[in-house]
């Protein structure tokens, strides 16, 4: 956990980025205001490294969703009215990585320094590769059912393309390797190198493909949200990278 005088700081600059956001409708007011209280917490309890990669997160999947913005819309696939996202979205993205803090916080012989950094950063890969398939895949001129292959329009849940695979893939890739780069910058301990940024990127990756799954076979169904397919990949995202973690040694 950070001094005060540090946590003011952490504070004080989740809230001028949450109003940022807001202020150029990457997020919705209520949206804006749970980012700020969650980031609040994990910059205070985890420190700078775990806020600033939540922040590039959310400013690459800001320029990811107005990419070719007008041609979205014209498809009807945009994400929002102007590619603002709500409180839904928000949430479902934070909570997990939230958790994590917490758990490394209060039960560190459960998950030490090094390790929920790992599964921090495995979230985040989740959501950027998730976020970097949806926005660039949805601009494929076509797009195939991730369990039958047969072609389905592009937007469709459960459907991909090769460009929205390979965006996923540096998705999480860059998230692994700006990670890194973050928690050694400041001094916060992960595991080997090699091991980090291998661990993270398949896990982000693989987590993007069961989202698919799962938007396939129970979010067009009804029995899940948006919101809630995205909590439920990214929290078997997390157990995938544990595994990996462990795997890898």
């Amino acid at each position: 956990m950070l001094p005060l005088s540090q946590s003011i700081i952490g504070v004080v600059a989740t809230c001028v980025l949450s109003a940022g956001a807001v202020r150029s409708g990457a997020l919705t007011l209520f949206a804006g205001l749970v980012a700020t209280a969650f980031g609040s917490f994990i910059v205070v309890v985890g420190g700078f490294p775990y806020l600033a990669l939540l922040v590039l997160f959310v400013v690459a999947s800001v320029l990811a969703t107005r990419f070719r913005f007008e041609e979205k819309m014209r498809k009807h696939v945009q994400e929002g009215t102007h590619g603002e996202r709500g409180v839904a979205n928000v949430l479902a993205h934070i909570l997990v990585p939230s958790g994590l803090v917490v758990v490394g916080w209060a039960v560190p012989r459960v998950l030490p320094p090094a390790t929920t950094a790992f599964l921090y950063a495995s979230a985040l890969a989740f959501g950027a590769s998730d976020t970097f398939a949806s926005e660039f895949g949805v601009l494929a001129g076509r797009a195939r059912s991730v369990l039958t292959g047969k072609t389905v329009p592009p937007g469709t849940n459960g459907g991909i393309s090769a460009l929205g695979e390979a965006w996923s893939f540096v998705g999480a890739f860059t998230t692994a390797l700006v990670g890194g780069g973050l928690f050694l910058l400041f001094r916060q301990p992960i595991p080997p190198l090699g091991t980090f940024l291998l661990g993270i990127t398949l896990a982000g990756f693989l987590g993007c493909q069961v989202d698919s799954v799962l938007g396939e076979t129970l979010e067009n169904r009804g029995y899940l949200t948006k919101g809630g397919t995205n909590l439920v990949a990214m929290s078997l995202t997390v157990l995938v990278a544990w595994i990996l973690l462990i795997a890898l040694g």
